[in-house]
């Protein structure tokens, strides 16, 4: 299932990218596998060699110049893609699973800790966590790795879903195309539909605990995460036991930057309450005429969509809004799936 929605991802994608397909009654004869096989892993040229793919990349801000760090992964030079994750302040490491699946498909990928992620550097200055710098800082890692709109699909999930939106507002004339996964583009929306939707399903004895905890600011006790992992993390978040969530994304939970994620997201797993709190992209998301794919969940279970009701079920809306104003592009939605990361929804 997961290499067939993949598949159908770029496939979706490189096929609207293409300005000149190949004839339909022409189909293009398959390489050989161990010529396919021999060009991915082709690193001729290539000036990231010794260090197994990771390049440190300079990039500059209003308080100086740091580095931020990536890792490539194979050869392709029709399709690059660039993996933004969410947080803010998580790492690269929730998308490990794509190692699985990727080099089967050709695909070159390139894993990307944000500035202030654990792999990247972490300056201590909040005036940096910015929407409008991290979407320069996008601008410069796609320069720093040479990608342009021959080659590069820009993807974001959560958090990477809403920078990736705004970096296509901005820059989408160097983009191939686009996949938002787990996001929508109102904030305001979704923090409503938490609040009417999610809440109410919850257990109302521990929503009441978890309310009372969050008035009072207690955030870090034990208490606080020992109600929310049964009942939002295993209902919208990751839908299995935590001892089996993927090596992984312990991994980067344990990486978090907190003081990046508070700053922007909020101290509350119950809806956004820091600098991004009146984020809204709904009425600009027209702008957008580069190829892109919205991949969404089953509104029962994911905590990121923005809520439509029709009177007889309540059921998330691609970007939160009506067709005409989407992006050109598909839509995809996978039922019973969730928010996290794409170790199991992609």
């Amino acid at each position: 299932m997961l290499r067939t929605v993949l598949s159908a991802v770029f496939a979706a994608l490189i096929v609207a990218g293409c300005s000149n397909p190949a004839p339909v009654n022409q189909p293009a004869p398959e390489p050989s596998p161990n010529s396919s096989l021999a060009s991915y892993f082709d690193n001729t040229g290539r000036d990231d060699v010794l260090a197994g793919g990771v390049k440190m990349i300079p990039v500059t801000t209003p308080k100086g110049v740091f580095k931020v760090w990536t890792k490539r992964v194979g050869n392709n030079p029709k399709i690059k893609v660039l993996l933004l994750h969410g947080g803010p302040g998580v790492t690269h490491e929730v998308y490990e699973v794509f190692d699985s699946y990727f080099p089967a498909a050709g695909i070159e990928y390139y894993y990307y800790d944000q500035l202030g992620s654990h792999f990247s550097d972490q300056p201590d200055d909040p005036s940096l966590w910015e929407l409008p710098r991290f979407v320069e800082e996008v601008e410069q890692v796609r320069k720093g790795l040479h990608l342009d709109q021959d080659n590069f699909y820009l993807l974001g999930q959560s958090w990477g879903g809403l920078l990736a939106i705004e970096y296509a507002l901005k820059y989408q004339e160097h983009l191939k195309g686009l996949v938002i996964s787990n996001m929508m583009s109102s904030i305001p929306a979704y923090n409503e539909y938490a609040r009417k939707t999610l809440m109410p399903a919850m257990d109302q004895q521990a929503l009441a605990e978890i309310m009372r905890l969050e008035s009072a600011k207690r955030y870090d006790e034990p208490r606080y995460m020992e109600l929310l992992i049964p009942n939002f993390y295993m209902q919208h978040v990751l839908r299995v036991p935590p001892e089996q969530w993927p090596e992984p994304v312990n991994r980067a939970l344990a990486h978090l930057n907190k003081k990046v994620y508070v700053l922007m997201q909020g101290p509350s797993e119950m809806g956004a309450s820091g600098k991004l709190e009146k984020w809204d992209r709904t009425a600009d998301l027209g702008k957008i005429t580069v190829p892109t794919l919205n991949d969404w969940r089953d509104a029962r279970h994911d905590g990121s969509e923005a809520h439509g009701n029709d009177g007889r079920r309540s059921w998330p809306r691609p970007f939160s809004l009506v067709p005409e104003r989407r992006p050109p592009g598909r839509v995809r939605r996978l039922a019973d799936l969730l928010h996290r990361p794409p170790q199991v929804h992609f």
